[in-house]
């Protein structure tokens, strides 16, 4: 019973992949104060919770009305990634910050905590250990990554300006590679189905 959640727990922190989504967050963040910051970090993780807890709920269903399949969710949140990441490398002197009352629901919030990978995981734990553990790791994972994010500030005192606008820079090319990746495995499994039909 117990394996269950262990079982249930490491797939959904993979997806999430918290230190990965740290720089990108430090770079969306940049010019935010500190009381702004752990503002965003609040409603980015609650808004990552709901959106998954709905979405176990409701999940399916919703997508079997709107005709929805796992393979267009995850072009959507690739090519939402990808034009985000663009935009900041295309135009790097642009004023481009967003206001605190928004960024922490899109783009952190979703899809970046909660996108297409951690909703497509909890499917299957779904269906492979059941909703109680499901709902107890995604709690748990929401957890670490508020406070991996709340210390998000000490990290960029650590690294500087510099450090930060460098690790923005990065971020901001494998935020791209994320969103491609996302676009990528939805077209290639749109094309599988195709092919097996």
């Amino acid at each position: 019973m117990v394996m269950n959640y262990v079982l249930a727990f490491i797939p959904i922190f993979v997806a999430i992949d918290i230190f990965g989504l740290l720089p990108i967050f430090l770079s969306l963040t940049s010019s935010y104060t500190d009381d702004e910051r752990r503002g965003v970090v609040s409603q980015s993780t609650l808004t990552a919770f709901l959106v998954s807890v709905s979405f176990i709920g409701i999940g399916k269903l919703v997508f079997t009305v709107l005709g929805i399949t796992i393979p267009d969710f995850q072009i959507a949140g690739g090519v939402l990634l990808l034009v985000l990441s663009i935009n900041d490398i295309i135009y790097p002197n642009r004023p481009t910050r967003t206001p605190a009352g928004s960024v922490g629901i899109v783009p952190i919030g979703i899809p970046l905590i909660t996108g297409p990978a951690v909703l497509t995981t909890s499917i299957l734990i779904i269906d492979l250990y059941g909703i109680g553990p499901a709902i107890v790791s995604l709690t748990l994972n929401m957890g670490i990554v508020y406070i991996v994010l709340r210390k998000a500030s000490l990290v960029g005192r650590i690294i500087g300006e510099g450090g930060t606008m460098a690790i923005g820079k990065v971020a901001s090319i494998l935020l791209a590679s994320i969103g491609v990746m996302l676009i990528r495995l939805g077209i290639q499994t749109i094309l599988m189905h195709a092919a097996a039909g």
